[in-house]
């Protein structure tokens, strides 16, 4: 597989998103990264990746629709990507819905991780690499405070309130 990159506009600046161009009978690209502005661990390109603006035609049409607050779930295919622990936790992540919130102690309830296992939840949605269209950002501290998020929680309250985020 060839990674492939492409830079988006949004209100949040630009967009590197990656992808995996697949060479299976059904092709298309999976994502394996969105990243924001300024995002700390975020993907940077790579020598040898391949700039494919359409393999990615289809994201950015939905990006744009989300950031006009026409679109509340994504549709998109992902790379594979994480242990199985964080697979779950990234799963519990798109259960979450558009405008509500949710808490690192309620994802942990939802993967079956006791109390103990909260910060493991943090970590693991830390190392969500599809910021956005893996909604990290509606996961917020017990007590109703935003709580860590990769790009900075200015973003993530700017997210939230394209949603109109509602407290759990």
């Amino acid at each position: 597989m060839t990674s492939v990159y492409e830079v988006v506009d949004s209100p949040l600046g630009e967009l590197l998103l990656v992808g995996r161009a697949s060479a299976t009978a059904t092709g298309g690209t999976a994502l394996a990264s969105l990243s924001l502005p300024g995002q700390k661990g975020g993907a940077v390109v790579l020598d040898g990746w391949r700039r494919d603006p359409p393999a990615f035609q289809e994201i950015g049409r939905q990006l744009s629709s989300y950031f006009a607050g026409r679109l509340t779930r994504f549709d998109i295919q992902y790379a594979d990507a994480g242990t199985p622990f964080q697979r779950r936790v990234w799963k519990a992540l798109e259960d979450v819905p558009y405008g509500r919130t949710t808490t690192y102690k309620e994802i942990a309830e939802a993967v079956g991780t006791s109390a103990v296992g909260v910060r493991a939840v943090g970590t693991a949605i830390g190392r969500n690499p599809l910021l956005v269209v893996r909604p990290c950002h509606r996961v917020i501290g017990s007590d109703g405070a935003l709580r860590g998020y990769a790009a900075g929680l200015a973003s993530k309250a700017r997210l939230l309130g394209l949603e109109g985020a509602s407290a759990p």
